[in-house]
């Protein structure tokens, strides 16, 4: 299996592997990796692989039973072979920032209003979130937008933390599991939630500034939509 770097430590951009299998020619197992596969409403990283002195770019991350396979876009790797590895930082970097901001803002969402969330999709541009709500509109999805910005703006620490699968299970607050080995992956926002995430998040709130309503939709009965993105960026 693949090392997940980013498990423990979202900000690791760069890394040396070691290439453990090659399929197709451009599909590539690595023994360690820091890119995030595509998965639980995130999209992958993308970057770079690099192996002397020729460049391969990192198009998609999936993770297989076998590990974590990064696509890149050309032939020429081989089994074996030693690869320093570089991430698309800023786009990483802005996927955390929408990523904290949407734990913030369903924490907001859910303590008022009692609502599940049954879905979401982070983006570069603009991230929506689905709710099990009955009635929604544009005030009041600004209201959520206008509460997150007053947490956000507190410059909140961020915790992950590792919590033993045993020690989890008694936890009945953790709706959802996202295990590594023995292990139950929580994120922590202070003063705000937490919940089990398997992504990447910022390690402050300061770190995302301000977010604005994109828009909302009506997907059905009980069924509500909100979009947003990052201000000024």
């Amino acid at each position: 299996m693949t090392e997940e770097l980013f498990w423990r430590d979202s900000y690791c951009r760069e890394f040396d592997a070691t290439v453990k299998s090659v399929r197709d020619g451009r599909f590539i197992l690595l023994d360690k990796t820091a890119f995030y596969p595509e998965g639980g409403g995130q999209p992958n990283d993308t970057g770079k692989l690099t192996c002397g002195g020729q460049e391969y770019a990192v198009v998609g991350v999936l993770k297989e039973s076998g590990g974590i396979v990064h696509e890149v876009d050309r032939e020429g790797l081989q089994e074996g072979a030693a690869v320093s590895c570089s991430l698309d930082w800023s786009r990483r970097h802005r996927l955390m920032r929408m990523h904290t901001a949407t734990h913030v803002l369903c924490s907001i969402i859910g303590r008022e209003n009692g609502a599940l969330i049954t879905g979401n999709q982070l983006g570069i541009g603009k991230t929506r979130v689905d709710l099990s709500l009955e009635s929604l509109n544009k005030e009041l999805a600004q209201k959520f937008i206008d509460e997150a910005n007053q947490e956000l703006a507190k410059n909140l620490p961020v915790e992950i933390k590792l919590i033993p699968r045993a020690e989890a299970e008694k936890l009945t607050h953790l709706a959802k599991a996202e295990y590594e080995g023995n292990e139950l992956r929580v994120v922590s926002v202070s003063g705000v939630g937490e919940e089990p995430c398997g992504g990447t998040h910022v390690a402050n709130t300061s770190e995302i500034g301000k977010i604005e309503l994109v828009g909302v939709e009506n997907k059905g009965k009980g069924r509500k939509r909100i979009y947003f993105t990052l201000a000024g960026a």
